[in-house]
């Protein structure tokens, strides 16, 4: 039987290997006692209804959690070929249950064992951004979400949605301005530096550097359950003057993002945002609102 959690350290090195979060999901579902349809399992022959907030991109059932009540398409050789695409050493107990295959398979789909599986959606990030989305109708704004399923590594999304941004604030298109841009979903981080990661500040860090002070760009990017990676901080903002403030402080926005340190860099300027713990999670949030 598989240990009843990944081992500390191999999640740690799943975090910080620009893994996504389906990957991880993935690995942790065949490394627990638990996790892919195993509490099911033992719940048989009673019925399981999930009553589900959904913290992942997509909303895949079988990634919430890592799918302890639901069957898993994915097999041990998929993890395994995750932790070779990512470099990542994982304890030799964890390699073996992977290679043995036959005790770390988790359950699949018709699985015998398993008994019928009811499931309803209580919260998702679809819901939190049509929430937003009235919250800045009702201030006059017009608002577009883009997405609530947003994946790709966090430096990278962040030069895409302000080049979208700036297209918006220069060109008026695709949007006219005033405007907010929502979206959702999560990016991922390779922790290369010596600095403290969180998806979404170095989102906003890359964001702040490709739009280079315009005058109409402002931004926020939190986790919604309020850690950002492992940090008990939710996010930070940012606006046209941050990065001369960050100069006259001494802070090169250029340097952060190479260190993997924006939480140390929104920390100097106090543009944190800290919520504490909301106690529930349906994935990041981002806002970009533009003045035109």
């Amino acid at each position: 039987m598989p240990p009843a959690s990944v081992p500390p350290s191999l999640g740690r090195a799943l975090l910080a290997s620009g893994a996504t979060i389906g990957e991880i999901n993935t690995v942790r579902r065949h490394l627990s006692a638990i996790k892919g349809g195993r509490l099911a399992a033992a719940c048989a022959p009673a019925r399981v209804v999930n009553l589900v907030i959904s913290d992942v991109p997509g909303d895949a059932v079988v990634d919430i959690a890592s799918g302890p009540t639901v069957p898993d398409p994915t097999t041990c050789a998929d993890a395994l070929a995750i932790l070779r695409r990512h470099r990542i050493d994982a304890p030799p107990a964890a390699l073996r249950l992977l290679e043995e295959a036959t005790i770390a398979e988790s359950l699949k789909p018709g699985d015998p064992r398993l008994p019928a599986i009811e499931t309803h959606w209580i919260a998702t990030p679809q819901q939190a951004l049509e929430a937003a989305a009235e919250v800045g109708r009702r201030a006059g704004l017009a608002v577009h979400i883009l997405g609530d399923a947003l994946e790709d590594e966090a430096r990278s999304m962040g030069r895409t949605l302000a080049a979208i941004a700036q297209q918006v604030a220069r060109r008026g298109q695709p949007f006219t301005p005033p405007c907010v841009l929502l979206s959702g979903g999560e990016s991922t981080v390779q922790v290369r530096g010596t600095g403290r990661g969180g998806r979404n500040v170095e989102f906003l860090l890359a964001l702040t550097l490709a739009q280079q002070g315009d005058p109409h760009i402002h931004a926020l990017a939190a986790d919604t359950d309020g850690v950002d990676g492992i940090e008990p901080i939710a996010g930070a903002l940012t606006g046209p003057d941050t990065l001369a403030c960050a100069e006259a402080l001494g802070h090169r926005a250029a340097d952060a993002l190479d260190r993997n340190d924006a939480h140390r860099f929104f920390e100097a300027l106090g543009d944190q945002v800290i919520t504490g713990p909301t106690l529930t999670n349906v994935n990041d949030f981002r806002a970009i609102l533009v003045t035109g």
